[in-house]
C-alpha cells in the first residue's frame, strides 16, 4: 500500500520515458547511431529511462547526443521544438530529427502539465511569437542576448506561478557571462525546491556544479552518471585555467 501511495503523490512531470512499440527505429542511421542515444533507446525498451526529480545535467562534447536527447523529449511531452511554452511557441521547421516519435513519456498522475523548452540557438523565433501575442510584454528582441535570457528566467522559469512542471534546457549558458551563469545556478535551486522537474543539456561546469543535481556524461561509451569532479569537463577548465601556456604550445604557431 505504502508504494502505491509513492506512486499516487509522485508530481514529476516525466517519471520515466519508454519507446513505442511501432516505433520504426532503425538501428543503422541517425540518430540512433550516436552512442549516448542507442543506450538511451535500448534501456527505454526495456522497461523506461526514469528521470529522478530536481535537476539532471547532459554532459558531453559536441556531437555527444544531448541536445538531440534533450529535444526528442520536450518534443515528445508537447513542447514546440524550437522553443516555447506547453501552450505555444514558434516551428519554422520540423525537427530533422524522428526521435520524439519513438518516444513515450510517462507522466505522474498529479504531475503539473506546464512545461517550458529554452533551445539558445532558436529562442528568437519564440520572442516574434511574443510580441504578436494581444497586451505582450516589451519585445525582447530589444534586449542583449543574455539579457533576454535573464528575462525568460524571470518571467518564465524562475517565476512563483510556475509552482511546478518541467523546464528542458539547452546549453542556456552559450548566452550568459559568469555573473549570470550564477545567476541562473541559485534560480535552478529554487526552482528544484518548488517541485519543478528541469532537464539541462550543458557546457558549463558552473551550472553542472549544482549541489544534489544528476549528472549524465555522454560520450563513445554511451551514458553514465557521473560525479561532478569525475566529469572531461570540469578536468579540462582546470587544466586550462591552470596552465594555459600548455594548451598554447599546441594550439598556436
Amino acid at each position: 500500500m505504502a508504494r502505491t501511495d509513492e506512486w499516487l503523490n509522485d508530481e514529476r512531470p516525466i517519471q520515466r520515458v519508454g519507446v513505442y512499440a511501432d516505433a520504426p527505429i532503425d538501428e543503422q542511421t541517425w540518430p540512433t547511431t550516436v552512442p549516448a542515444v542507442a543506450q538511451f533507446l535500448a534501456q527505454a525498451r526495456r522497461g523506461g529511462w526514469e528521470f529522478a526529480p530536481g535537476v539532471t545535467f547532459l554532459v558531453g562534447e559536441n556531437g555527444s547526443g544531448k541536445s538531440t536527447l534533450l529535444e526528442g523529449i520536450a518534443e515528445a511531452f508537447g513542447l514546440p521544438a524550437e522553443g516555447g511554452t506547453i501552450n505555444g511557441g514558434t516551428e519554422t521547421a520540423r525537427s530533422v530529427s524522428p526521435l520524439a516519435s519513438w518516444l513515450r513519456i510517462e507522466r505522474s498522475p498529479r504531475a503539473p502539465r506546464w512545461g517550458f523548452f529554452l533551445r539558445a540557438e532558436t529562442m528568437h523565433g519564440y520572442y516574434s511569437y511574443l510580441d504578436d501575442l494581444p497586451g505582450s510584454p516589451p519585445s525582447l528582441h530589444t534586449l542583449s542576448h543574455g539579457e533576454s535570457f535573464n528575462a525568460l528566467l524571470d518571467d518564465k522559469l524562475d517565476h512563483p506561478r510556475y509552482r511546478t512542471g518541467l523546464a528542458c534546457l539547452d546549453e542556456p549558458e552559450a548566452a550568459l557571462s559568469f555573473s549570470s551563469t550564477l545567476r541562473w545556478l541559485a534560480s535552478l535551486d529554487r526552482m528544484r525546491a518548488r517541485g519543478t522537474q528541469v532537464i539541462c543539456a550543458t557546457h558549463s561546469p558552473v551550472l553542472a556544479a549544482l549541489p544534489g543535481a544528476t549528472i549524465l556524461e555522454f560520450g563513445e561509451w554511451g551514458i553514465r552518471t557521473s560525479a561532478w569532479e569525475e566529469l572531461e569537463l570540469v578536468r579540462a577548465h582546470r587544466s586550462f585555467l591552470d596552465a594555459p601556456g600548455r594548451f598554447f604550445r599546441h594550439l598556436l604557431d
